[in-house]
């Protein structure tokens, strides 16, 4: 009795008292989560083994077994067809040229009427055309963007260069006048910055001869052309060649034309 006693585990020692005990934050939690989780699985697998199939599921797998098996002699149509020669796997007719499998079978399912499923499909493919029709037009749109930007910018691009040119004409015909003692241009806007300071002198004049045109009404190009024509005339002088020629058979013989695309 006391040898029991002595090898019973004093329950007021250090050796029970100071067991380590595994009391990590949400250990219990997630043991219950998965003790959970597994009977949730065996639940579902048991449903799945006792559940009673659908009437639509039992007629579907004795449709495939059925269709997956050939014709025996058991049937009636097949054994009249072998009284009359017909032999197991070839083609139907006297010659031998129809079918030799079996028209299959397309069962319908759903509650919807004969032609649905047509409908439904040109439905599907009026809309796909819609669509297609819908990218089509917003395609052309874009490329249409892209290139009246592409004009616009050409234009920019065009103008930029012409008024380039008008005021390289301007300043060679202020200065070839200015060698030929011409004090005072033919037109006011023939020199570069005269015209300005004209403005103010022509809006205080109130009565002008009607022949004469203003330079507000000009273009830039047109101010070139007549522009470049002068120095031309004038001075035998092109500035896209940068050139004062002789005379003018020299110009007309050396210089290709009286325009920037002729240079190019």
């Amino acid at each position: 009795m006391k040898l029991n006693m002595a090898e019973e585990e004093d329950y007021m020692s250090d050796s029970f008292i100071n067991v380590q005990q595994d009391i990590r934050p949400g250990l219990p939690m997630l043991r219950q989560i998965r003790e959970a989780r597994r009977k949730e699985e065996k639940q579902q697998e048991a449903n799945l083994k006792n559940r009673q199939k659908s009437l639509k599921e039992e007629e579907q797998e004795r449709r495939d077994i059925g269709l997956k098996n050939a014709l025996g002699c058991e049937n009636k149509g097949f054994a009249l067809l072998q009284k009359m020669g017909y032999k197991s796997g070839q083609a139907l007719g006297k010659s031998g040229g129809g079918i030799v499998e079996p028209i299959p079978l397309n069962v319908k399912t759903g509650k919807s009427g004969i032609g649905h499923e047509a409908l439904l499909k040109r439905k599907a493919e009026e809309k796909l055309e819609n669509y297609r029709r819908k990218i089509h037009v917003k395609t052309q749109a874009e490329e249409k963007a892209a290139e009246q930007f592409r004009l616009r910018l050409k234009h920019k691009q065009d103008e930029v260069k012409l008024e380039g040119d008008l005021r390289r004409s301007q300043r060679a015909c202020q200065q070839l006048d200015a060698q030929k003692n011409i004090q005072v241009p033919r037109e006011a806007w023939y020199w570069l910055g005269l015209e300005e300071e004209t403005e103010e002198e022509e809006e205080e004049e109130k009565e002008h001869d009607e022949d004469e045109y203003k330079s507000e009404d000009l273009s830039v190009l047109e101010k070139l052309q007549i522009l470049t024509g002068y120095l031309r005339e004038e001075h035998l002088y092109c500035i896209w060649c940068g050139t004062a020629y002789e005379d003018k058979e020299d110009l007309s013989s050396n210089c290709p034309g009286p325009t920037s695309a002729d240079h190019d």
